[in-house]
């Protein structure tokens, strides 16, 4: 596998990782919500800079899921399609990060982002090629 062709698979590994994890963290007798929704934007996030890079994209360093949508589909219209779930998704990158008036999302709030999140994750993983994102599906 080239240098490229293992960035890619990386970055899909690291966003795949971020979705396990918003599960997981979710789950259980004390779940953390905050530090789940968290890990939806990651997921989102490195899925589409795995799917930019691949194609020799460049961007820059960001959180915001929006611009990164846009400059992806440039290339690939159907991510326009994603747009609203960027714009829903991208605040999670700081809104339960630090102390504020909202210190944890309630339940409804993160399943929808962990849906989002995963569903635009899954979508990336299918369009690129099966070696690079295998064993990627977060369904289960």
């Amino acid at each position: 596998m080239d240098a490229k062709h293992s960035l890619v698979r990386n970055w899909l590994m690291k966003a795949r990782r971020d979705v396990l994890s918003a599960r997981r963290l979710a789950r259980g007798k004390e779940p953390y919500y905050d530090t789940a929704i968290y890990h939806c934007q990651q997921a989102a996030e490195k899925a589409i800079k795995g799917w930019l890079v691949y194609h020799d994209l460049s961007f820059e360093k960001t959180h915001d899921l929006r611009l990164l949508v846009m400059l992806a589909a440039e290339a690939e219209p159907k991510f326009v399609d994603w747009f609203d779930v960027a714009e829903q998704v991208s605040p999670y990158a700081t809104a339960y990060r630090y102390p504020g008036e909202a210190l944890e999302p309630d339940e409804s709030e993160y399943q929808q982002a962990f849906k989002s999140a995963s569903g635009l994750y899954d979508f990336v993983c299918t369009l690129l090629p099966p070696e690079l994102s295998a064993a990627s599906s977060t369904r289960k």
